[in-house]
């Protein structure tokens, strides 16, 4: 016999003690029966046990059942016939824990099989359930409640080759007594009705039924049984049900645990690949620890041309099980697909591939791999008919999610709808499904946020469509230039009129943008050499000539493959643009951050040849919250200090940039509140109403003004411009301007100038404040308007 028990000791209101007293009472009336053969067997145990009066009375020394197994096993073998020891699963042990003895050959065998070390212990059961476990038992059997605590308790033990095997545990007490010790409490009703509303306090059925308040005499009779496909079919109905299964490499690895459990296959590996109906392609699943072996490294492939013939009609027109129990055998045979050998390649030797598919649409493939011939074959593929629901469910879940996801990227990204306002957009989407629900046509009704204050501002690179149109007319005329050389050796060695006719033609281009890069230049002289020029050094080609041959290698390797043409000082102009873009909205948005902490607004920014950004703000867009004009100011503030920010990020990253682009910094001031109204055509904001239009047309015409009664243009690089029409709003900003100065962020150089007048605006006038460049500031610093209120106090 082999004992098997847990030593650490768990605070519980059991005291439980291993008794015999109840089994060998039923042998007593054995013995006194009338078949001499049954009551000779009775006597015999019963005087055996004799010597021992602790076998009946009860002991805690587990080392006793080690000590007198012999005893211990002929007394329980009328319960633990012996010509079922080699298929039970069985043992005697005590309720709710790990101590086992007695146990059946196959149960022994199991145990052998786990190792040594391996420690016996119920999976589902612990400290603090086993104490509610306890209580529930002892409500039932002596105080006379009927409390339902049933729920299935497990063995996880692993086999042989180190796969996990499930045996769930049935209980038979019909061998335990239990007896109330002097700890133990008489129960009111109220006690009871306080229990059960508090039953996960472990410190109240503590204080109800303390520890060692019940001593439990006898054992029970464990009855074990594998259900490690049951187990393994939930595990992984538990694991596809669970979200970012994607983002988690423990999702895979539990995964590839639970189908080696199902299959009791130490070896196998388990892939996904997703169909695409549209262009009859597998795709790679994209998440952490997910492979696919029919892909291998590749990311999407025609189903075609990377599936057998075979393979082919099993998985995407019949939508069945394809199995290959040994992949050595069919790559060896003459005309064998591709798809043998690909696998071989990855040491597989068998394999399942196991179409998931819904009302006969193929949404994608669970592959089953293992390094071992016969593993994988198509008798155990059935064990896949209870798991492919689960897994078919979970794709169509995933492609919900991966669609709601596509649509929250697309808004975020494209059409966002601001934090601050996302609460008027949920009350008007609420007001939408309560009409549909009542039958109603549900409408949409529009958005407005009335007396709403704007601020605008924009860091524009300065010159930006003059660089752009210089770095166009360089790419050009090299690439010209390149196609020159090509035809001029053409016409050397092979007098055609046709070639000096051409070469002509690239001259006259070349005269055409060399001094002035014209609107329509750059479309019209790509028509050129789609049309004109690539047909004849195709032609060439054909030719052989090497020295021409080596021409138009050299010119082609230039062409960029994306714009099919020369692609290298354009190239450095778009990175420029975007390196500056991105540096600057990261700075915006990080900031933007911090300055809604101190007052809810909408923001919206967006770029273009710089990052341009609008900003409302007022109580209509808060809702519930109190608005005060102190917000205002702290916002025009703030905005002053970012944009300098910005500035100086400019600073530091124009040493690095391929184009070394100034930008110009300009903040338009506007004191009259306004109306905003969401746009449902162009899902987005824009001002309502035509008094408020004024606002916009200023927006969109006030970065090409000029100083009044000069060709100077506002804006100038080093230094922020702030346009304004009143009076107050000169006085407000230069205290801001004042402030910002002594913190480090102008310097002395300050002026006032009037604009030009724009089309249909006049009386405009800025403030100019050269910008202090300094590695030094303190970036995350933010000044409130309290802190400028004070240091005017001061």
């Amino acid at each position: 016999m082999e004992s098997r028990a847990d030593h650490r000791h768990r605070e519980s209101p059991l005291i439980q003690l291993i008794s015999f007293d109840k089994l060998l009472k039923h042998y007593e009336l054995l013995a006194a029966g009338g078949d001499p053969l049954v009551a000779a067997l009775a006597k015999r145990i019963l005087k055996a046990q004799e010597p021992f009066p602790y076998l009946r009375d009860g002991f805690s020394d587990t080392s006793l059942l080690d000590t007198h197994k012999d005893i211990i096993k002929d007394i329980l073998q009328g319960i633990f016939p012996e010509a079922l020891t080699n298929n039970e699963i069985k043992a005697a042990s005590l309720p709710f824990g790990n101590v086992v003895f007695n146990t059946s050959e196959r149960f022994k065998k199991i145990l052998q099989h786990a190792g040594k070390d391996f420690e016996l212990r119920i999976s589902n059961l612990p400290g603090e359930i086993d104490y509610i476990a306890a209580c529930v038992v002892i409500l039932n059997y002596h105080y006379g409640y009927e409390l339902d605590f049933k729920r299935p308790f497990f063995y996880h033990i692993p086999d042989s080759n180190g796969v996990i095997r499930h045996y769930r545990i049935l209980y038979n007490a019909d061998f335990l007594e239990l007896f109330p010790t002097d700890k133990a409490r008489d129960l009111t009703r109220e006690d009871v009705d306080e229990l059960l509303d508090n039953f996960e306090d472990i410190s109240v059925l503590k204080e109800k039924i303390p520890p060692d308040s019940f001593t439990t005499k006898g054992f029970v009779i464990s009855n074990m049984f594998d259900v490690t496909a049951e187990h393994s079919i939930s595990e992984i109905k538990s694991g596809l049900i669970a979200s970012n299964k994607r983002g988690s490499e423990s999702f895979v690895t539990g995964l590839q645990t639970t189908f080696k459990s199902l299959f009791n296959l130490p070896d196998i590996r388990v892939g996904f690949l997703v169909y695409d109906a549209t262009d009859n392609r597998f795709q790679k699943v994209f998440g952490k620890g997910i492979e696919s072996y029919i892909l291998n490294e590749k990311e999407t492939a025609s189903c075609e041309t990377i599936l057998c013939e075979e393979s082919f009609q099993k998985i995407i027109n019949e939508k069945s099980y394809f199995a290959v129990s040994n992949l050595e055998r069919f790559a060896g045979m003459s005309g064998s697909p591709p798809l043998y050998k690909q696998l071989l390649g990855q040491g597989i030797k068998s394999c399942i591939f196991a179409p998931i598919a819904d009302q006969g649409e193929l949404l994608g493939v669970l592959e089953l791999v293992s390094d071992k011939v016969n593993d994988l074959n198509t008798v155990n593929a059935i064990k896949l008919d209870d798991v492919m629901p689960y897994i078919v469910s979970a794709v169509l879940r995933s492609k919900v999610e991966e669609e709601n996801l596509i649509d929250a990227i697309i808004q975020n990204e494209c059409t966002s709808v601001h934090s601050s306002v996302y609460w008027r957009f949920r009350e008007e989407a609420k007001f939408f499904i309560r009409n549909d629900l009542e039958g109603n046509q549900p409408t949409f009704r529009e958005i407005v946020f009335k007396e709403v204050y704007p601020l605008y501002g924009q860091v524009d690179i300065k010159d930006s469509s003059k660089a752009r149109n210089i770095a166009v007319q360089r790419d050009l005329l090299i690439q010209l230039s390149e196609i020159r050389n090509v035809l001029r050796e053409a016409f050397d060695k092979i007098k055609m009129p046709i070639y000096e006719e051409l070469i002509f033609r690239v001259d006259a281009a070349v005269g055409d943008i060399k001094e002035v890069l014209h609107t329509n230049s750059e479309q019209s002289i790509f028509a050129f050499v789609m049309t004109e020029v690539n047909p004849v050094l195709e032609h060439l080609r054909k030719v052989g000539d090497k020295d021409l041959l080596n021409l138009i290698a050299a010119y082609e390797a230039k062409i960029d493959m994306g714009t099919e043409s020369y692609y290298d000082h354009r190239k450095n102009y778009d990175e420029t643009i975007t390196l500056i873009n991105k540096k600057l909205a990261k700075i915006l948005d990080k900031k933007q951050d911090q300055a809604q902490v101190m007052f809810p607004h909408f923001f919206e920014r967006y770029k273009t040849d710089g990052v341009e950004h609008n900003i409302y703000i007022g109580e209509s867009i808060v809702g519930d919250g109190s608005y005060d004009p102190i917000y205002l100011r702290n916002l025009r503030l703030w905005q002053l200090q970012v944009m300098c920010d910005m500035e100086n990020a400019h600073y530091k990253l124009k040493p690095e940039l391929p184009v070394r682009l100034d930008v110009t910094s300009l903040i338009l001031v506007y004191n009259t509140d306004l109306s905003i109204r969401f746009r449902m055509d162009e899902k987005r904001f824009d001002v309502d109403g035509t008094y408020n239009a004024r606002y916009e047309i200023i927006k969109k015409r006030i970065d090409k003004s000029q100083i009044k009664g000069t060709r100077e243009r506002l804006t100038q690089a080093g230094k922020l411009v702030i346009v304004y029409s009143q009076k107050t709003d000169e006085l407000e900003y230069i205290k801001y301007v004042a402030f910002l100065k002594a913190k480090g962020y102008f310097t002395d150089n300050i002026e006032i100038v009037e604009l030009e007048g724009l089309q249909g605006v006049s009386g405009l006038k800025a403030l100019r404040a050269e910008i202090l460049y300094t590695s030094q500031r303190e970036t995350e610093k933010t000044y409130t308007y309290e802190d400028l209120m004070e240091e005017l106090n001061s």
